[in-house]
């Protein structure tokens, strides 16, 4: 046999003796077809229980406000809602008042923090330098883990002593002589009532606000922006046409995670509201909300029909929230819709 015959063979021989990856490595064992049944179905179960775990809680809340509060509902009936007294010696009793503070109140915070929380995520996003993003975004972020108790004591002592002997008179002698609204600039300068709460409310709202729209800012994918920016359209045209509608669902849960932090805060307003049973054109005066209202009585109402009432109100604030979470959804959906119709 040639040389060059023998070198040709040789590899044939050695790759005839050198097992296959088959032989190396055997096939593993067949999966039968009922081996992991009972883990899925035990899965599965585990994960359904979690979902009516959370639903019989929510029912089993409503029920318990139901019961509960039953003793004001029957005494007082639908008028409850609508009456403007709260008399703990002759046991009348009326939720108006603090319902009117929970609501003017929350309006105030949207009114001052959605703004403010829209520039805060659109300069993080948009315009900050590089080296500002984080300690900017970790300052925002450190903002949400101050207690509420803090707001409220930094409130009473140092923000209202400020706001009534500097704001208040400024605001009476220019918004205050206005023909429709001055009448909401009315009033002592003592820095306490229903505007120094919706201030207040606002201040500890921004956090949540701002950090949510800036992680839902920035999800936009970076082609879409950079188009924009192409084509000439500036950076205002770039967040209403571009980022906006992108991440709208994202931006509306924000808006409704500051909402539910504003009607169910207590320990500030509580500090800064003026816990006053009434209801007054001027956002100057003192007033009450729900969550005040419960953290000042409940422990002292001593009257089954004085502890029902706060029981009512307190379902009166679940309710509230039921609601703000169910217009939330419906406009979502409707947004929704548009696209489709759009498309």
């Amino acid at each position: 046999m040639s040389t060059h015959a023998a070198t040709a063979t040789l590899p044939r021989a050695m790759s005839a003796d050198r097992p296959t990856r088959e032989q190396r490595e055997p096939n593993p064992p067949a999966r039968h077809a009922s081996a992991g049944r009972w883990q899925d179905a035990l899965f599965e179960h585990t994960t359904r229980c979690f979902a009516l775990l959370v639903l019989a809680t929510l029912v089993g809340i409503l029920l318990a406000l139901l019961i509960t509060a039953w003793p004001a509902l029957q005494k007082f009936g639908p008028a409850f809602f609508f009456t403007n007294v709260w008399n703990p010696v002759t046991s009348t009793f009326g939720g108006l008042a603090p319902i009117y503070g929970t609501l003017v109140t929350s309006f105030i915070a949207l009114l001052i923090g959605v703004p403010v929380s829209f520039g805060i995520a659109l300069f993080l996003t948009e315009m900050c330098p590089a080296p500002l993003k984080r300690p900017l975004g970790t300052a925002v972020e450190l903002l949400a883990a101050i207690p509420s108790i803090i707001y409220g004591m930094w409130g009473l002592f140092i923000f209202a002593p400020l706001f009534g002997d500097h704001v208040q008179p400024l605001l009476t002698s220019t918004v205050g002589k206005l023909p429709v609204i001055g009448a909401l600039f009315q009033g002592a300068p003592n820095g306490i009532g229903i505007l120094m709460a919706g201030i207040i409310l606002s201040v500890m709202i921004i956090p949540f606000v701002a950090s949510v729209m800036r992680d839902v800012f920035e999800i936009v994918p970076p082609v879409l922006k950079e188009s924009a920016y192409g084509i000439g359209a500036t950076t205002w045209e770039v967040v209403w046409n571009i980022v906006l509608p992108y991440t709208k669902v994202g931006v509306i849960g924000g808006i409704m995670l500051g909402l539910g932090r504003a009607l169910g805060e207590t320990m500030a307003v509580t500090f800064v509201i003026g816990n006053a049973y009434k209801i007054s054109a001027g956002l100057f005066e003192p007033g009450n909300s729900i969550a005040s209202a419960l953290a000042n009585e409940f422990n002292e109402a001593a009257d089954p029909v004085h502890r029902a009432s706060l029981i009512a109100l307190g379902l009166v604030l679940f309710l509230l929230t039921f609601v703000v979470l169910a217009l939330s959804r419906m406009l979502i959906a409707q947004l929704a819709k548009g696209e489709g119709k759009r498309t």
